[in-house]
C-alpha cells in the first residue's frame, strides 16, 4: 500500500488496515529483500512497539503507526549494533536519541539496514552482509553509506528511514533509489547513540517517499540532545513552514567545474534539471565554486580521516582483519596524520567558508547534481577507491562547510534510471530547502521510490492536519501580482496552479487595488485560472481581515470537483464592477 504518512494516516483512520496488520504485511515483503537488512526485527520484538499504541492517541503523535528502518550504526535498544562489522558488534541498552523521539511520536521501528562498514563510502557494496543492490536496477549500485535504508523506503516497506551522512551518505543512495534525502543541519538532529565515523561532522539522516515526510520526521526528531555536545537548538526561524518566493534564485557550479566522468544520461538530466527550475521561476547564476569543491578534497585527503580512525582505533590496532581490506586501507592511514596537519588544514577550510557564506548568501539556494555519475557494481569492483570518490565530488564539503542539503529526485535519465539534484544553503535553512524539495516534487511528478504510486499534491494533507489552511486566491494575490506579498509574508506557500470549475463569472471591481470578484453561475459560467496556497491556520485571521466588501471567503469549487476555501464575491459586484470572464483569467486581464 502507499506508505506516505498522509496516505497511512488516513488508511488507519477509515479502518482499510491496523498497525498489525500493516506490520505483519510489511515483514513478510521485507523478508524478500536482497541485503537490505543486518536485523529486520521478529513479530516478537516489533510487538512492544505496536502495543504501546494503544496508550498513544494518534490526533496527539503524528507518526502513529509508522513504519520505519535504521541504519545499523544507530542504535536501537536491546537490538545489537554491528555498524557492518560483526567482530565490533554490542547490543545497546538504550535507542539513539534521535530513535528515542520517533518513537515517542507513534513510529515503529522494522529494522536495522545494511551500510557501508563504518559508514565509510557512498557505494553500498563495502559490507561482509553483501552488496546492496539498486532499487530499479540490480545491476548498478544503492548508494551508500546508507544503502538498506534507502532501497527499504524505495522498495515501500517502510513510510520513511534513517541514515547518515558524514560525506554524503544520506543524498547519493536518495539520488539512486528515487527519494528525498535530507541532510539536516549539523547537530540538529542528534548523534546519541550513533557510532562516530567522524564525529564533528556526523549527521543522522532521513530518507523519504516526498519532501512532505521528510518535514514531518524533521519535526519530530530535531530535537536539542543536552547529552549530545555537538548538538544545537533549531532557531524558530527553521520551525514550522518556511516561504521561498516564486521567483527566486539558484546558483550552479560554472561549466568547467561541472563533472560527469563520461557519463552523458547524467549530464543530460542535469540540464534538463536546470530548465525544470527555471519553468518553476528559478533565475540560474553561475558562481565559482572553487572554495566548496577544494573543501571537499579535505574529508579525505586532510585529518579529518584521523576521526574515522579514533572512531574505530581499537579494531584497527588490535583485530584490522576485522575490517574490510578498503575501509582499512582508507582508515588505518589516518593514524599518521600529525597535529600540525590538522591545524594547517583548519586554516585553509575557515578561508573556504567565508567565501562559501558570502556565496550562499547572494542568492536563494545553491544546486548540484547529487552525484555526477551511477555506477554498475561491476564498475565500482574494478576500482572501488577512485570511483568512490568520484560519487563524492558535489557531496564531501557539505558537513565541512556547515551548510544544510535536501536531495530531490527530478526524472529519470534516457537509460531509466533515477537522477536527482541537491538543493543547499547556510545551517538551519532546513524548511526553507524542504520547502523547495516539495515545489520540485510536484513539478516533477515522479513516482515515489520504486513503487506503483505517483507522486500526488493530496500529500500535503498531513501538513494541513498539522495546523495549516488551504486558501484558493484567483486575482490580486496571485504569485506575481500586487498583493501575493500578503501571502508571503504569512509563511504561506503555493500548493497548487489549477482552474475552477467553469461554473463562475468574474467581475473587475474597482477600488485603491482593482480587485476580481467570482459569482458563482452554472448556467453561463467559465472556468478561471486559481491557485492555492497554503498557510499557517495561525496567521488566517489576519489574512481574512484584510478583506474589502464585496470579496468574502467561502467555498470555491475547483475543475476536478473538489472544493476548496477561497475568494467569493457577494452579488452585487456584479453591478459595480466591469465583467471580464471573456479573459479566463485575472493575469490575463490586468496584461490586456
Amino acid at each position: 500500500m502507499n506508505l506516505t504518512i498522509a496516505s497511512l494516516k488516513q488508511a488507519y483512520q477509515s479502518g482499510e488496515t491496523t498497525p498489525q496488520q500493516l506490520i505483519h504485511s510489511l515483514l513478510e515483503q521485507a523478508a524478500t529483500l536482497d541485503s537490505v537488512w543486518i536485523h529486520l526485527l521478529s513479530a516478537a520484538e516489533i510487538q512492544p512497539y505496536i502495543d504501546a499504541l494503544a496508550d498513544k492517541p494518534m490526533a496527539d503523535h503524528p507518526l502513529w503507526g509508522v513504519p520505519f528502518a535504521i541504519k545499523d550504526n544507530i542504535d536501537l535498544a536491546g537490538i545489537p549494533t554491528t555498524a557492518g562489522c560483526l567482530e565490533f558488534t554490542y547490543v545497546p541498552l538504550k535507542s539513539a536519541y534521535v530513535v528515542e523521539q520517533l518513537i515517542a511520536a507513534g513510529a515503529i521501528p522494522l529494522g536495522k539496514t545494511n551500510l557501508d562498514q563504518f559508514a565509510t563510502g557512498l557505494v553500498g557494496t563495502r559490507s561482509p552482509f553483501g552488496a546492496t543492490p539498486n532499487a530499479f536496477n540490480p545491476k548498478y549500485i544503492s548508494g551508500g553509506s546508507s544503502s538498506g535504508s534507502a532501497v527499504a523506503t524505495a522498495k515501500g516497506v517502510v513510510s520513511f528511514a534513517l541514515g547518515t551522512d558524514t560525506a554524503g551518505s544520506g543524498r547519493v543512495p536518495a539520488c539512486f533509489n528515487n527519494l528525498v534525502g535530507l541532510k539536516a543541519t549539523k547537530g540538529l538532529l542528534s548523534t546519541s547513540g550513533v557510532v562516530p565515523a567522524c564525529r564533528s561532522l556526523d549527521c543522522v539522516s532521513v530518507f523519504a517517499l516526498t519532501a512532505v515526510d521528510a518535514k514531518s520526521v524533521f519535526a519530530v526528531a530535531a530535537e536539542f540532545d543536552k547529552l549530545d555536545c555537538y548538538s544545537r537548538q533549531n532557531p524558530q526561524s527553521n520551525i514550522g513552514q518556511v516561504a521561498i518566493p516564486n521567483s527566486f534564485t539558484f546558483a550552479v557550479p560554472q561549466p568547467e567545474q561541472l563533472a560527469f566522468f563520461g557519463d552523458t544520461y547524467y549530464q543530460k538530466a542535469f540540464t534538463q534539471s536546470v530548465e525544470l527550475l527555471e519553468q518553476m521561476g528559478g533565475t540560474k547564476v553561475e558562481l565559482d565554486f572553487a572554495p566548496l569543491l577544494d573543501a571537499a578534497k579535505l574529508l579525505y585527503e586532510g585529518p579529518w580521516v584521523a576521526e574515522r580512525y579514533v572512531a574505530t582505533k581499537d579494531i584497527v590496532d588490535n583485530n584490522p582483519a576485522a575490517m574490510l581490506d578498503v575501509i582499512y586501507q582508507i582508515i588505518s592511514a589516518g593514524a599518521e596524520l600529525s597535529a600540525a596537519d590538522t591545524f594547517s588544514a583548519l586554516y585553509k577550510l575557515q578561508a573556504m567558508k567565508q567565501i562559501t557564506d558570502e556565496l550562499v548568501a547572494g542568492v536563494d539556494v545553491l544546486v548540484t547534481p547529487t552525484a555526477g555519475t551511477h555506477y554498475t557494481i561491476a564498475e565500482i569492483m574494478e576500482q572501488p577507491i577512485a570511483r568512490n570518490s568520484n560519487l563524492g565530488y558535489y557531496t564531501n564539503f557539505m558537513n565541512l562547510l556547515d551548510l544544510a542539503a535536501v536531495a530531490v529526485p527530478t526524472q529519470f535519465t534516457d537509460n531509466n534510471m533515477p537522477f536527482g539534484i541537491t538543493i543547499f544553503s547556510s545551517a538551519f535553512s532546513d524548511q526553507k530547502l524542504l520547502t523547495l524539495a516539495e515545489r520540485i516534487q510536484q513539478q516533477a511528478a515522479l513516482p515515489l521510490g520504486a513503487t506503483e504510486y505517483q507522486y500526488q499534491d493530496e500529500d500535503n494533507a498531513l501538513a494541513n492536519s498539522a495546523g495549516n489552511i488551504d486558501v484558493l486566491v484567483c486575482g490580486a494575490h496571485l504569485s506575481g501580482m500586487v498583493l501575493n506579498w500578503q501571502l508571503t509574508e504569512r509563511g504561506a506557500w503555493l500548493t497548487q496552479t489549477t482552474t475552477s470549475a467553469a461554473k463562475y463569472r468574474m467581475y473587475a471591481v474597482p477600488g485603491v487595488v482593482e480587485r476580481p470578484a467570482m459569482i458563482r453561475h452554472d448556467a453561463n459560467g467559465v472556468a478561471f485560472e486559481v491557485q492555492v496556497w497554503t498557510m499557517p491556520v495561525s496567521e488566517f485571521g489576519s489574512f481574512v481581515e484584510g478583506i474589502a466588501q464585496p470579496l468574502g471567503i467561502g467555498k470555491v469549487e475547483l475543475a476536478d470537483g473538489t472544493w476548496v476555501t477561497g475568494f467569493i464575491a457577494e452579488g452585487y459586484a456584479a453591478s459595480i464592477g466591469k465583467d471580464i470572464s471573456e479573459f479566463g483569467s485575472w493575469r490575463k486581464y490586468k496584461a490586456s
